[in-house]
């Protein structure tokens, strides 16, 4: 009768020359595949874990709603809510269904780095403009040496444009590194630069109806 189910082999395809090939062996072991994972953005999180070759464990994310993003130009990551699958070059059905796969585009609480932010560097992101270099800290708090390093700090900050307006709405881009249906986490990194612009442009294209 027919074994295993889902097959990676290349034993069903053709030679390079454009031959067919005998169906000489049974499928391998080793040459099984499994399920997609199809992880969904949902509260009510669920991590399988699943016994592999070797004896090693894989761990199957069914649902997930938080994960770790790094924002790599402030050298920081945050454990922070993913709220909402925007993009995904592979296939806009697994935005629709809020499918979690890697290299996905999401958008994460912007909260954590926020908070951070504050702490970090004595000003709030996504307020409207003050004055260049107010430094906004408790004074009962702060030690002059607090104050001077903050200072020193506001001289070299550089935020990305595009980052700081989606701060006033509470919600970043971010891409999934990770890949959830094979280590059961969701991480990734804040997209920033190019990279966001790329998407910016894609998400208005998309936005608008275009289907190109």
């Amino acid at each position: 009768g027919p074994i295993m189910g889902i097959s990676r082999d290349s034993l069903h395809k053709r030679r390079a020359t454009g031959g067919r090939k005998k169906h000489w062996r049974k499928k391998k072991k080793y040459e099984m595949g499994r399920q997609p994972a199809n992880t969904k953005l949902s509260i009510n999180t669920a991590v399988r874990r699943v016994r592999v070759r070797g004896g090693n464990y894989k761990f199957r994310a069914l649902r997930l709603d938080h994960g770790t993003f790094s924002w790599s130009s402030e050298a920081t990551s945050r454990k922070t809510r993913i709220l909402d699958v925007v993009y995904n070059a592979s296939n806009n059905e697994l935005v629709r269904t809020q499918t979690l796969v890697k290299s996905a585009i999401v958008q994460v609480d912007a909260a954590p780095f926020k908070a951070w932010y504050q702490t970090h560097y004595g000003t709030e992101l996504g307020v409207k403009k003050e004055k260049e270099g107010d430094v906004k800290v408790d004074d009962k708090k702060a030690s002059n040496h607090i104050k001077r390093k903050l200072k020193q700090r506001l001289q070299t900050r550089k935020v990305d444009p595009n980052v700081l307006e989606q701060f006033s709405t509470g919600r970043l881009y971010a891409s999934i590194s990770s890949r959830p249906g094979q280590s059961g986490r969701c991480d990734g990194y804040i997209l920033e630069g190019k990279e966001l612009e790329f998407y910016i442009k894609k998400l208005m294209k998309k936005k608008a109806g275009g289907t190109k």
